[in-house]
């Protein structure tokens, strides 16, 4: 058997014919497949607006100008993500303080977040990023909360949970990027995730102003707007109004967005499906804490984590025999640049001792049975010896 990844993406003879046409119509770059992978995510999440963007990373940057992120501005990120999710708050010059996460979620622990907040004065801190870590939604309703009773705003960093959702409490679904709660919803199209462009990433939001900013901060801070511009020479005419960036997707990696947005819930079915297999294989092994959803939340499960006592000896068995797990994440506080920056080893214990602990499972829609319960089969010989 050859390597089995512990994700992959899936391209379809649909997904290259969409792509073909795009390369052979009179646009490669910011033109109509762009604004209809727009227009179809928006819908898909119940979101005003969605603006395309070349990666994830961009994403987030873009939100975080958007939200007027500045030096000396205080956010609060989780620990337990990819570093962009804080380095866009350091591209702007912020200050990031990192909360740690709950142990049964690995999402920013609430309760945490809150005495954070209560230990310093109101205005101390600008904003937070909570992550829907592995594909798991926050509960978007209770950060809002908090984050109005402080005047915070949110960028939710959704990368991994397109189609994502939990229950308000009224009963009422909320999608991970529906704008109802965040400011700004991030989320990405790299190869491993549900959705793939090859690169590229979305930012949704229901803010009128914010739409304008990050669609003008995507494109070099260039705008052609009339209601933004301080004069109007011709039909040609554009003004650079702040410092942006070219973060801009192509017609092609739209065009297969928009081919693979069509398969999303089947995507999410098989994932649920390769959980449910997960699941009952190792219900009666102790030594193996599967991952766990409460009620009212529906989980994307980007990743499928086991947590097990002996992580590095399973991860270096397991490649050995061709599954090629990998480790999501080291946290981003023990980084040595966010050392350097005074944060230290012990002050989030919780997350610590997910990383000691965490392995990721393959987890991908086209994962065979036969992949599966090898893995599942190696997973045992290790454990159980």
């Amino acid at each position: 058997m050859k390597p089995i990844p512990y994700g992959h993406q899936y391209i379809t003879a649909e997904d290259i014919q969409a792509v073909v046409e795009a390369l052979n119509s009179d646009w490669i770059t910011q033109g109509p497949k762009g604004e209809e992978f727009e227009k179809n995510f928006a819908a898909l999440v119940g979101a005003k607006y969605a603006v395309t963007c070349s990666n994830g990373t961009a994403a987030l940057h873009i939100s975080a100008l958007s939200l007027g992120v500045k030096p000396g501005d205080r956010v609060i990120v989780t620990p337990l993500t990819f570093v962009a999710s804080a380095n866009c708050i350091r591209y702007c010059g912020g200050d990031v303080e990192f909360c740690d996460i709950d142990p049964e979620t690995f999402l920013m622990d609430y309760d945490k977040l809150k005495a954070k907040l209560e230990s310093h004065p109101k205005g101390y801190y600008k904003g937070i990023v909570p992550v829907d870590f592995a594909g798991y939604p926050i509960d978007g309703e209770k950060f809002r909360k908090l984050a109005n009773e402080y005047g915070l705003w949110i960028i939710e960093d959704a990368c991994h949970a397109p189609g994502a959702y939990f229950v308000d409490s009224e009963g009422n679904k909320q999608m991970s990027g529906n704008g109802r709660f965040a400011e700004c919803t991030v989320f990405s199209f790299h190869p491993v995730k549900h959705i793939t462009c090859g690169e590229g990433g979305m930012v949704t939001t229901n803010d009128d102003a914010i739409y304008k900013k990050l669609c003008m901060f995507r494109s070099h801070g260039v705008t052609k707007d009339p209601e933004l511009m301080t004069k109007n020479d011709g039909g040609w005419y554009y003004e650079m109004l702040d410092l942006g960036f070219n973060y801009r997707m192509t017609e092609m990696q739209a065009a297969l967005g928009n081919s693979q947005l069509k398969r999303l819930d089947w995507s999410l079915r098989r994932r649920h499906e390769i959980a449910a297999r997960y699941d009952e294989a190792f219900a009666d092994i102790p030594e193996i804490k599967t991952p766990k959803t409460a009620e009212g939340f529906y989980h994307a499960l980007h990743l499928y984590i086991i947590r097990v006592p002996d992580r590095k000896g399973l991860y270096d068995f397991l490649r050995a025999n061709g599954v090629m797990v990998q480790i999501h994440y080291y946290p981003v506080n023990l980084q040595p640049y966010y050392l350097k920056l005074g944060n230290k080893r012990g002050d989030l214990p919780l997350v610590e001792n997910y990383y000691e602990h965490c392995i990721s499972l393959p987890m991908f829609p086209t994962l065979t049975e036969e992949e599966q319960e090898y893995t599942i089969a190696k997973v045992k010989e290790y454990i159980c010896k």
